[in-house]
């Protein structure tokens, strides 16, 4: 039609983002830096866990019999739906919680949105926030936002815990075998996605991976049925990053069977033709000096190993006697676990065989 006006485009949600599949996280080194002058946990008798151990969240004890347990993380996006978005946001908060045995009781939203989108995305992305915390059974009751030029979304999330029964990442012991509850791979898959690289098939599979709540096998971990000995959950710093702070933790090594990691389908094939996030790459440096890799292993399975995951599966330190039955319960809770590795004395680091 003559004299209309041309259709801009519609602004899709990861070109807005300026982190390529990755949680925009500080590099560990750079964190490990700036925090390393402050006091943590070691300044107050009543605080159990701080960010001395660099743990998934902090755990602060209110009675004898009771600890509150408190989270916070927020991130751009990383796909276009902006529900989906919100939805994997909320369930990579809730994470931490369970991470540390402990069971969530209530949420406030974090929100930076920028005044070029339209209102209605914003109520998709925190529809879809609601709906994991509605999935895990707890209340959103408030929380805040600002003006930003990059849309970012997440929770502070609090949750309760006995304090005899907090699961940290730094109690492995020798002779604990590695099980993880999902396979790796999501910050190269959300990379491809950004670069319009990613097959339908793995936009929706990685998009389902990322928005699961890791509520039932962090309920698992939490039961008691079976001993564990160390628990985290494998998000920004990657598989080896996680599981070597697990290391640093309990001063151990962890050997670690590549065949036995679970990988996201078509991922290996993307990080071999390159699609690899910055936060990758960063992360596979910090780990090479205490990594051991194969002769001659590709970097590209390097970078798998080391990709920046987000809301990742739990990681749990288990005596081998328990191995069973703690795969066993996790079948029956509908979680798929693969024993990774062994944890075993010796100087902190990884050994990876295959």
């Amino acid at each position: 039609m003559a004299g209309a006006k041309p259709v801009a485009p519609k602004k899709r949600l990861t070109e807005m983002s300026h982190c390529a599949g990755c949680a925009a996280k500080l590099k560990a080194g750079d964190l490990a830096t700036v925090l390393g002058g402050l006091k943590g946990a070691a300044s107050h008798p009543r605080a159990l866990v701080g960010f001395n151990t660099n743990d998934d969240a902090a755990v602060y004890q209110v009675a004898p019999g009771m600890a509150v347990v408190e989270t916070v993380d927020f991130f751009p996006p990383l796909v276009d739906d902006p529900f989906q978005f919100g939805a994997i946001a909320a369930a990579n908060a809730l994470s931490d919680i369970w991470a540390m045995g402990a069971k969530p009781l209530f949420a406030l939203n974090l929100v930076c949105f920028p005044d070029e989108l339209p209102l209605k995305t914003l109520q998709k992305i925190l529809a879809g926030g609601q709906s994991k915390a509605d999935e895990a059974g707890i209340p959103i009751l408030g929380g805040h936002s600002i003006r930003d030029p990059e849309p970012k979304f997440g929770m502070a999330v609090t949750g309760v815990v006995h304090p005899k029964k907090v699961l940290t990442n730094a109690g492995a012991k020798p002779g604990d075998v590695l099980l993880l509850t999902k396979p790796v791979g999501t910050g190269i898959a959300t990379t491809a996605i950004k670069r319009g690289l990613a097959s339908k098939q793995l936009t929706k599979r990685v998009t389902a991976q990322m928005a699961t709540l890791n509520k039932a096998a962090g309920e698992v971990f939490a039961s008691g049925a079976f001993k564990v000995n160390a628990l985290t959950d494998v998000t920004g710093f990657g598989l080896l990053g996680h599981l070597l702070e697990m290391m640093n933790g309990a001063k151990t090594r962890a050997a670690v069977d590549l065949e036995r990691i679970p990988l996201i389908a078509e991922v290996p094939a993307l990080a071999e033709a390159g699609v690899i996030p910055g936060g990758t790459k960063t992360n596979l440096a910090h780990v090479k000096k205490q990594v051991t890799f194969p002769e001659g292993l590709p970097e590209h399975i390097q970078w798998l190993l080391a990709d920046a995951q987000t809301n990742g599966g739990l990681l749990a330190s288990v005596p081998a006697r328990h191995a069973l039955k703690a795969v066993q319960a996790l079948e029956k809770a509908g979680v798929d676990a693969a024993l990774i590795g062994e944890v075993q004395a010796g100087r902190p680091g990884i050994d990876v065989i295959g």
